[in-house]
């Protein structure tokens, strides 16, 4: 079954619903999930936060188009902003003929740092922890044999001096694998444990023991190639390549830019239960490695008017443990991806990424973000208007006519329906 549907959005919910139960086979308890029918409980809340009052549901919504390494795969999205979705499925459609997106993943290499502090000697301390470093990672590995029997656990040490205001302190870096897990809890627990060891080593002592959410062992890169956007129209290639140019060059815009591609990522990421905190710090930070803040993206113009177009990024998602074991919609999710490993789940985020990213340039270089921005929020806008769910089709008809999507717009619309 492909993931090309024609007017996708046109269809009603549960005709969607129906769509991707068929295509990835789900049960008739998994469509009572995503369609609200058994509902995330506050008892099933209370297990997984503190101080639980109650839930707060986001609209869970389906990318199409979509062919990543070769698979066809629907890609559910939780986000509250509308033309998030859309916007990826539509760069998606432009990919598509050629072959869709295709990854790479540099493994599932997850660090963790341990801070020694109040060393006289810190050359000597360094020293002294490489030549013990057999000894370290075997500790560290007894802590997690289960990661281990699976072909994970610490496989190295890097080990470095940084001199701040007060002191030249040792910072070890603890080198982990972590096969299909996100991996926090097994490096802090590792780097907690070997906190004792590594003083005895080294006489100082140790503050900080946690991992890093700078991911840059964990890299995944996506490419695409979308065929011309533009037509005849060489002015417009030539304004995406200009937009995308000043994020290479330009923090200012780079930020705005990176942030949009992070629209697509974080909604796929929240949506299979993982931490959108630390896929955004860690993307925000790679962005800047070179020690100015750039594009994730890259974009090359070919002659025949297509777009080739990758992206690099960290992405620590795993599909073991947390939210993505004990949240029913997450559990669904991953269902619907049809993902076995923590590899092609962050190929499929990673293409989101550009995809979101190519439907943003292509938006700037010709009709601009509010046009079709403001036609997809008109819906939200006409319920805050006071629009009756009767009513919000026939109020979007008459601003359509209009050519205008303005609350104040909106808002005469509605008062004229209804008086």
């Amino acid at each position: 079954m492909t993931s090309r549907i024609s007017k996708f959005y046109q269809k009603s919910p549960e005709e969607r619903l129906k769509t991707v139960s068929e295509f990835a086979g789900l049960s008739e308890e998994d469509v009572k999930i995503l369609s609200g029918e058994t509902t995330f409980s506050i008892n099933q809340a209370n297990r997984m936060i503190e101080n639980v009052i109650g839930t707060f549901p986001v609209p869970l919504g389906l990318a199409t188009n979509f062919k990543v390494d070769d698979k066809d795969v629907f890609v559910p999205m939780a986000t509250e902003e509308p033309s998030v979705i859309a916007a990826v499925s539509h760069a998606a459609k432009h990919a598509y003929p050629s072959g869709g997106f295709h990854t790479s993943y540099s493994g599932s290499i997850v660090r963790a740092q341990i801070q020694v502090t109040g060393l006289n000697d810190p050359y000597f301390a360094l020293a002294k922890i490489y030549e013990t470093k057999e000894e370290l990672l075997a500790f560290c590995n007894e802590q997690d044999p289960t990661l281990v029997s699976f072909g994970g656990g610490a496989i190295d040490l890097e080990v470095k001096i940084v001199r701040t205001e007060r002191e030249k302190m040792v910072v070890v870096h603890l080198i982990v694998d972590t096969k299909d897990a996100m991996g926090a809890n097994t490096v802090n627990t590792m780097a907690e444990a070997s906190a004792p060891l590594i003083e005895r080593i080294t006489g100082g002592q140790v503050v900080l023991r946690i991992l890093s959410n700078l991911a840059d062992r964990r890299v995944v890169r996506a490419r695409a190639v979308f065929e011309n956007p533009f037509g005849d129209d060489r002015e417009a290639a030539f304004r995406f390549m200009d937009a995308y140019d000043l994020a290479v060059h330009d923090p200012y815009r780079a930020t705005t830019h990176n942030k949009g591609i992070m629209n697509g990522i974080t909604a796929a990421v929240m949506a299979t239960g993982n931490d959108t905190r630390a896929i955004e710090a860690g993307a925000h930070a790679y962005a800047a490695r070179s020690g100015v803040y750039q594009s994730l993206t890259r974009y090359e113009l070919a002659e025949n008017g297509d777009i080739h177009g990758t992206i690099e990024l960290p992405l620590s998602v795993g599909l073991v443990g947390g939210a993505t074991q004990s949240h029913p919609v997450a559990k669904t999710v991953t269902k619907i991806l049809n993902v076995k490993t923590a590899e092609e789940l962050s190929g499929i985020i990673a293409s989101i990424g550009l995809a979101q990213n190519f439907a943003g340039l292509k938006a700037l270089a010709t009709e601009g973000i509010q046009k079709g921005h403001m036609k997809l929020h008109a819906r939200n806008m006409a319920s805050m208007a006071g629009a009756r769910d009767n009513q919000i089709d026939e109020v979007l008809k008459i601003a359509e006519k209009e050519g205008s999507y303005t609350f104040d717009k909106i808002k005469e619309i509605v008062n004229q329906l209804q008086s």
